[in-house]
């Protein structure tokens, strides 16, 4: 298959031909505000299987719908006050509300559940997509399962080159990492996957507001995730990623100590004090965000570098912090290592 690749700024006629190739049961990557979709027509129980064969994607992992406006969630799923409210407040948007699933939705996409997440991208190049393909669109990110998600239409032509029908470049993206995914029941929600949407966010709409256990602990996810990315080891570069509990001094003796090409991902300020072989610096002050938008494209850069052991500190779990938390715990297998007590949890 020779994948066809167009730039979203070439205008009309690339959304009309990434339509056309979605009606006729295609796939086509997509940029949106968080990383790079890989979607079919989410109506079709044809279409939908075809994305986890490129993806190597494990049949129980549910899709997400994704939808041009947010009232068009009528159409798929059983809406509630609480989801309108919601979003008013963060749609078009990085977030997923997992509702009850009306049967026009396959079982392809849910992994045989009865609810179903939808999501109502900001991004323009994807709102236009999906308003040109005039079915909502089933989408995963746009990588080889268990690999760094694409940010890029690079990283997307990298993993899927020749595996699916066309993609089209938007440019970076904005956030860097997958949509909040929440489960919702009323007035209350629980996250199943964390993102640019915060728990703080939720709780200026909602009353109440969990976390999932399996968003710090994969192993708690069960048999049936709810949500992709709690099951399976995710985002992982080919470097071994080790997480680190430690302080600035700390970090850079244990990174020093190791052998090999090693890695480090690092403030500006602490740069100095580290010793290895490349450095993937980040700016102080705003190192979440920064590392939020960065870390996926770190993940293949330092695999594009050579680096054997990847090596980043642990970062705080509030706020957007949370979502790096949980991505990178996938990433590292789901161990942190603390250099003091000698041990890996």
């Amino acid at each position: 298959m020779k994948t066809e690749f167009y730039s979203a700024a070439d205008g009309d006629e690339v959304f009309c031909r990434c339509g056309e190739i979605i009606r006729a049961g295609g796939l086509v990557a997509f940029p949106t505000e968080t990383v790079y979709g890989l979607g079919a027509n989410a109506l079709s129980p044809e279409a939908v299987p075809k994305i986890f064969t490129a993806k190597g994607r494990p049949a129980d992992n549910p899709l997400i719908v994704h939808i041009a406006y947010p009232d068009d969630a009528e159409h798929f799923a059983v809406t509630c006050p609480e989801y309108y409210e919601l979003a008013e407040r963060f749609m078009p948007g990085p977030l997923t509300v997992i509702l009850p699933k009306k049967d026009v939705i396959p079982p392809e996409v849910t992994a045989g559940l009865d609810s179903v997440g939808i999501r109502c991208p900001s991004d323009d190049a994807a709102h236009r997509f999906i308003l040109a393909a005039g079915v909502p669109i089933a989408a995963p990110s746009a990588n080889v399962s268990g690999r760094p998600s694409p940010t890029c239409a690079e990283h997307v032509m990298r993993d899927m080159d020749g595996k699916i029908d066309a993609v089209i470049d938007g440019g970076e993206c904005d956030f860097g990492l997958e949509s909040t995914v929440i489960a919702l029941d009323g007035k209350r929600a629980k996250i199943l996957r964390p993102g640019a949407v915060t728990r703080e966010d939720l709780l200026e709409v909602l009353d109440e507001v969990t976390v999932d256990p399996a968003v710090k602990d994969p192993s708690k996810a069960g048999e049936r995730p709810s949500s992709p990315g709690m099951k399976y080891k995710h985002y992982a570069p080919r470097a071994e990623f080790r997480l680190v509990r430690a302080d600035g001094d700390q970090f850079a003796e244990y990174v020093g100590a190791l052998e090999g090409k090693v890695g480090a991902v690092c403030l500006e300020s602490e740069a100095p004090r580290i010793e290895c072989y490349r450095k993937y610096t980040l700016k102080d002050g705003d190192d979440v965000r920064e590392l939020c938008h960065r870390l996926f494209s770190i993940f293949r850069q330092a695999d594009d570098d050579g680096v054997e052991v990847l090596a980043a500190r642990l970062p705080d779990e509030d706020g957007a912090g949370l979502a790096l938390y949980n991505r990178m715990i996938r990433a590292a297998g789901n161990k942190i290592t603390d250099p003091e007590a000698a041990t890996e949890e």
